[in-house]
């Protein structure tokens, strides 16, 4: 059984997966792009905009995100996606206001903050205005920024673009209530002046210091907010001359604060990221999974009955970990785990082990088999709600 904790920031929501304790680089739970798209299934899995790995660094960082869109693709970054990540872990550590996390990426390093009323501010660096690197097409204009006009559907727009890590295009209209967001959004996604294919966010200026906007994201489609999105929008609107260089970005799921600093040029973004619940994955949901999943019972059982503490990432690996680091203990992630060239379970064993007389990770599935072969559904499903339980105490205790 695999464990998982939901989080929304403005009703953008995902699952998020700690994989904190992984031995190898290319640790991913066993997640393909239609496992995801199973995930995210508001009917046939547990629903979400994508799905949040938190790894071990490969780099300078603490530690590294990985998401994952409702469609399988991996975006650079998301800034709803790294405010729920780092409650995430405030929450599963215990971690008091104040807590900055250095965070890898693929639009490098992203540093959030826990703030004491439990939202979270997010150092999110300075806006890519070259075309080459957003990227697209359109020429610099004269805002100073990539600037065109696009036509779709027999409708021409104004555009702009700024890239924050991940491709966005700006369209200020007059009234954003009245776009027709299900029709324009897909077509100017995947526009040509748009070879990554791109965000699309429509925003009308209400004041110098206040914005309204709707988005269409890349690989998901129309959601409730877009962090990334709502500091392109600022970027754009301030250089097209709407608005201020900090400002009030409100969307569908509620208000984020945007403030462009003028001394670094860091974007520095403020909203609130939402526990909703933690829960296991029925095995059947996959089929059938690895045999050395981690299990949601291994990290519930530490955390049962140890009061006012937070439970610990989850123990165990998928195919291609060769070993699991005991819970509650400290994991050198810079202790390079048993090299086995001669076989990537990973990618080979995906239909099955390929060496069942000796396969490297035959320790952690006989672990995890006993563990599950020893509790019954409810026993797996009361230590979830245990750890939850824990998480929402400790959670408290932090915040009274």
């Amino acid at each position: 059984m695999l464990a998982f904790s939901k989080y929304q920031g403005l009703g953008n929501d995902f699952l998020l997966l700690d994989g904190r304790n992984a031995t190898t680089v290319d640790f991913c739970f066993d997640l393909t792009p239609e496992r995801v798209s199973l995930l995210c299934d508001r009917r046939f899995g547990v629903g979400g905009d994508g799905v949040i790995l938190a790894l071990p660094p490969e780099n300078d960082g603490e530690l590294r995100m990985r998401i994952f869109n409702a469609d399988g693709t991996e975006p650079e970054m998301c800034g709803n996606g790294i405010r729920c990540l780092a409650r995430f872990l405030a929450d599963s550590d215990g971690d008091a206001p104040g807590r900055r996390w250095v965070v890898e990426t693929l639009a490098g390093l992203i540093v959030p903050e826990l703030l004491a009323d439990g939202s979270v501010r997010v150092d999110m660096g300075t806006p890519f205005l070259v075309p080459e690197q957003v990227p697209t097409t359109l020429a610099i204009g004269s805002a100073g920024l990539p600037q065109g006009e696009l036509s779709v559907a027999g409708e021409s727009f104004a555009v702009a673009a700024a890239g924050m890590g991940n491709p966005h295009v700006v369209l200020p209209v007059e009234a954003v209530a009245a776009v027709d967001l299900e029709r324009l959004g897909p077509l100017l996604e995947c526009h040509p002046a748009f070879p990554a294919r791109t965000n699309v966010h429509f925003v009308e200026a209400i004041s110098p210091s206040h914005l309204v906007m709707r988005v269409w994201e890349r690989g998901a489609g129309p959601t409730l907010a877009c962090g990334t999105g709502a500091c392109a929008t600022l970027v754009a609107s301030h250089r097209l001359g709407l608005c201020e260089r900090s400002a009030r970005v409100d969307l569908p799921g509620g208000t984020l604060w945007i403030d462009w600093d003028t001394s670094s040029d860091h974007l520095f973004m403020s909203g609130p990221a939402e526990p909703v619940f933690d829960g296991v994955l029925a095995p059947e949901l996959f089929g059938e999974l690895p045999p050395d999943a981690p299990a949601a019972a291994e990290r519930a059982e530490e955390s049962d009955g140890l009061e006012g503490t937070a439970p610990s990432a989850p123990s165990g690996g998928l195919a291609g970990v060769a070993g699991t680091s005991p819970l509650g203990t400290a994991t050198d992630l810079n202790e390079e785990a048993p090299a086995d060239p001669a076989i990537n379970c990973a990618v080979e064993c995906t239909r099955g082990c390929q060496r069942p007389d000796d396969c490297p990770n035959a320790a952690a599935r006989a672990r995890v088999e006993a563990l599950l072969n020893s509790r019954s559904l409810d026993d797996l499903v009361t230590l979830a709600s245990n750890s939850l339980e824990a998480r929402t105490r400790q959670r408290l205790e932090r915040e009274g």
